[in-house]
């Protein structure tokens, strides 16, 4: 073979043919800054993401639901004026959705896989969802690298079989994603039961009460009935024998007269301390140390009944961490802030422009604005004047009142950077010590497993991770693949 054959002159371009020169960070203000909407790389990469799937979801195709309340167990004032949150008692309708992540929506509900975990309050000033899975971190933290994760997950383009050799290739390739993988693999990646995991929002929230005055928060469910895992032989079993298993006991447990019980509790962070900590607290790869920021319990969500149309209700329910309410904000987590677009963008293009007009999306508030038409608008405006401001309306729309401090002041260089702290490896080794003798031996063998079939060039770049993480870790998984 020629030199010339062995060149390599192909480079990353957008749609348009323009060059890619970074296709790893976002657009933001400064290293660790919110996500700026002008990045058209990243909206193109999402936005076309979003769009490939007809009509099945992208990721969370399978899922259960079910209906409930929320109840606060003390006001949470102190620390945001989200009035659900701030009366002790107060109770509020919610939908839950559970799912898997990868699979399509005929799978198995016991691969591995994240599990998710969405939950709409319907509250008295609007929506808001908390959107997260059953592991509390991810594998990427910036969104610009979400269509590659999934991509890599997804079955391959050429055979449409899943193939360990691509997935592999990607976390190779991604030393952030080191944590999840540990999480993953364990068994906590494997499960039967969607009343018996965890819950994470995983992103970093912002909360702000009546004074302006602004924390960090990380939300935690937690469930009444305990975790469950099983064994990776299990969950292959089950997934011949019963691959239903997880919606069949959510559905037979609520249709029997029964309930499900999750403590919602939160772990708070003053804006000041972030810069204190070794990781990037808005970095969606990592946790924050419990016995630093404990956990506080804030309510109780019971779900007491199950959907009456699975379709209308669990296929069409369509969940954005965007949808929030007034004392809760998106903090500048490069995620979480992507996850802010694609996930209302995914929903337009999958149900419709009017999606929001469907009964279990519906806010259980009074909606007035000027948007108009669409596919399948039931609730058309009145009227000639659709826009604003307007002086000829009888009983014109008024603008709510804005507090001074309704908007945080950044500044800084527009880059495309990742963000200060990496500190890929810290938390995967912490995580490993922490397991028990079997629990370390189930995750070196689930490793093991998943590896074995990939080349030698992949093994060896995943055990250099995990003996960064542990040196104990990485011997053993060498040592199983016999490098």
């Amino acid at each position: 073979m020629s030199s010339k054959d062995c060149k390599n002159d192909r480079y990353l371009t957008t749609n348009q043919g323009s060059p890619i020169c970074d296709d790893n960070n976002s657009l933001t203000v400064g290293k660790n800054g919110p996500v700026l909407i002008q990045d058209n790389q990243l909206i193109e990469k999402l936005a076309h993401f979003d769009r490939e799937r007809i009509p099945e979801r992208v990721v969370h195709a399978k899922g259960a639901g079910a209906h409930g309340k929320f109840k606060c167990y003390k006001s949470m004032e102190k620390y945001t004026k989200a009035k659900f949150l701030c009366k002790e008692g107060k109770e509020t309708p919610v939908f839950v959705r559970f799912s898997t992540v990868i699979g399509g929506r005929g799978s198995a509900d016991t691969v591995r896989d994240p599990r998710g975990f969405a939950v709409k309050f319907y509250t008295e000033e609007g929506n808001y969802d908390i959107v997260g899975n059953d592991l509390p971190v991810f594998f990427i933290r910036d969104a610009i690298k979400f269509p590659d994760v999934i991509h890599a997950l997804k079955p391959s383009p050429d055979t449409n079989i899943q193939d360990p050799e691509r997935y592999w290739d990607f976390f190779s390739n991604t030393p952030e994603a080191t944590n999840m993988l540990t999480w993953l693999f364990s068994d906590r990646g494997t499960i039967k039961s969607y009343r018996k995991i965890e819950g994470f929002g995983v992103n970093t929230y912002i909360w702000k009460n009546r004074y302006g005055e602004r924390v960090y928060i990380k939300y935690h469910w937690k469930p009444m009935a305990g975790i469950e895992t099983i064994t990776r032989e299990e969950a292959i079993r089950l997934a011949g024998t019963d691959p239903d298993i997880a919606v069949r006991d959510l559905y037979d447990t609520l249709d029997c007269g029964k309930v499900v019980e999750y403590e919602l509790c939160v772990q708070i962070m003053e804006l000041d301390e972030a810069c204190n900590q070794y990781f990037n607290p808005l970095d969606d790869t990592k946790i924050w140390p419990e016995e630093e920021f404990p956990l506080i319990k804030v309510g109780k969500m019971t779900l007491t009944h199950n959907p009456k149309n699975f379709f209308a209700e669990v296929e069409q329910a369509a969940f954005c961490p965007a949808n929030v309410v007034p004392g809760i904000e998106l903090s500048a987590d490069k995620m979480l802030q992507g996850r802010g677009f694609s996930y209302l963008d995914t929903q337009r293009y999958r149900i419709g422009i009017n999606f929001i007009q469907l009964p279990i999306n519906k806010p259980r508030v009074k909606v007035d604005n000027n948007m108009q038409d669409g596919s399948m608008n039931y609730y058309p405006n009145k009227g000639k004047v659709n826009y604003y401001p307007s002086s000829i309306e009888k009983n014109p729309k008024k603008e709510a009142i804005c507090d001074k401090d309704d908007f945080m002041y950044v500044e800084g260089e527009i880059v495309r950077k990742v963000i200060d702290k990496e500190e890929n490896f810290r938390q995967a080794g912490e995580r490993y010590r922490s397991f028990t003798k079997k629990e370390q031996d189930n995750l070196i063998h689930n490793i093991v497993m998943d590896l074995c079939g990939v080349s030698e060039k992949i093994q060896r770049k995943m055990i250099e991770y995990f003996t960064i993480a542990d040196k104990e870790f990485g011997s053993r998984v060498k040592k199983g693949l016999g490098i």
